[in-house]
C-alpha cells in the first residue's frame, strides 16, 4: 500500500512536470489544477455580499433579511430561492462561453465549486439536482450538455442525488438571443417536461435546477413549472452566471 502511494505521488509529480497546471482563463502557470491565476481571480466578477434571494443578482448595500431585485419584484418566479456564482460579463462571460461552446469540460469542476459556495444554504433534505435540458437535436450537435456537467459536479460537492435526464425539451425552440423578456417566456412556455419514467423520482421531494446562465429566467421558470407539475415539493435554482443589466 505504501509503495503504491509513493508510486502514485511520483507519477503525479512527473505529470505535473510535463503538463504543469494552467489557469483556466488565461492559460498562465498556476500552483494547482483547475484554478485561476491571481490576476484572473481578481478580474472574474464573482458575486459576494448581498444578492437577490430569487435570482442571485448582486444588490447594493447590506441586509439581514432576504431581498429581491426589481426583476424578481415584478416577475412571478415559480422557484423558492436562487443563487448565482458570478455575473455574466467580462472574464465570467468568456468562461461560460468556453464551457458552453468551446468543449472546455475542464471548467465544469471548478465552476461547480464556485456554485456550491453560494448554493449550500439552499440545500434541503432529500434534494435532487437536475440540469436544464437541451433538445436532442442540439445535444447531438454539441455532443454534451454543459448544464449536466455542472449539475453532476455540483451534486457531488453538495452530497446530492442527481439525474441528467430528469427534464426534457418537448421540441426544439429557436435561439433566444436578441429576444425580449416577453418573447423568451412565450417561446419557452410548456416546452420542458418531466418524462413519465422520472415522475416518481421527482414527486414528493425538493429539486435543485442547475443551469449555466440566467438571463430573463424563462428557461428556469419552464423547468421549475415542470418539476412542480410532477409533484416536486419545492424548487430552488443555481446558475453559474447571472446576466445583470447594471453589472
Amino acid at each position: 500500500m505504501l509503495a503504491h502511494r509513493l508510486w502514485s505521488a511520483g507519477m503525479q509529480t512527473l505529470v505535473q512536470m510535463v503538463y504543469p497546471p494552467r489557469c483556466l482563463a488565461c492559460g498562465g502557470l498556476v500552483e494547482t489544477d483547475f484554478g485561476l491565476c491571481g490576476t484572473c481571480w481578481r478580474d472574474t466578477p464573482f458575486i459576494s455580499g448581498l444578492s437577490c434571494d430569487l435570482c442571485g443578482v448582486p444588490l447594493p448595500g447590506q441586509s439581514d433579511r432576504a431581498e429581491h431585485c426589481d426583476d424578481c419584484l415584478t416577475i412571478a418566479r415559480p422557484w423558492s430561492q436562487g443563487r448565482a456564482a458570478m455575473v455574466y460579463r467580462d472574464r465570467g462571460r468568456r468562461m461560460v462561453l468556453a464551457l458552453k461552446h468551446g468543449d472546455r469540460h475542464d471548467i465544469a469542476r471548478p465552476a461547480a465549486k464556485w456554485m456550491a459556495r453560494v448554493t449550500r444554504g439552499l440545500i434541503r433534505d432529500n434534494m435532487l439536482a437536475v440540469p436544464v435540458p437541451l433538445h436532442v437535436n442540439r445535444h447531438l450537435k454539441r455532443r454534451y450538455n454543459q448544464s449536466a456537467l455542472l449539475a453532476e459536479a455540483l451534486a457531488r460537492d453538495l452530497g446530492l442525488d442527481w439525474c441528467p435526464d430528469a427534464l426534457e425539451r418537448v421540441r426544439a425552440t429557436p435561439s433566444l438571443e436578441g429576444k425580449s423578456r416577453e418573447e423568451r417566456f412565450s417561446v419557452l412556455s410548456g416546452m420542458i417536461r418531466v418524462p413519465d419514467r422520472h415522475s416518481p423520482m421527482i414527486a414528493g421531494r425538493p429539486v435543485l435546477i442547475v443551469d449555466d446562465v440566467m438571463t430573463s429566467g424563462a428557461t428556469l421558470a419552464a423547468a421549475s413549472e415542470a418539476c412542480l407539475a410532477a409533484g416536486a415539493t419545492e424548487v430552488c435554482v443555481s446558475v453559474l452566471a447571472r446576466a445583470a443589466k447594471d453589472a
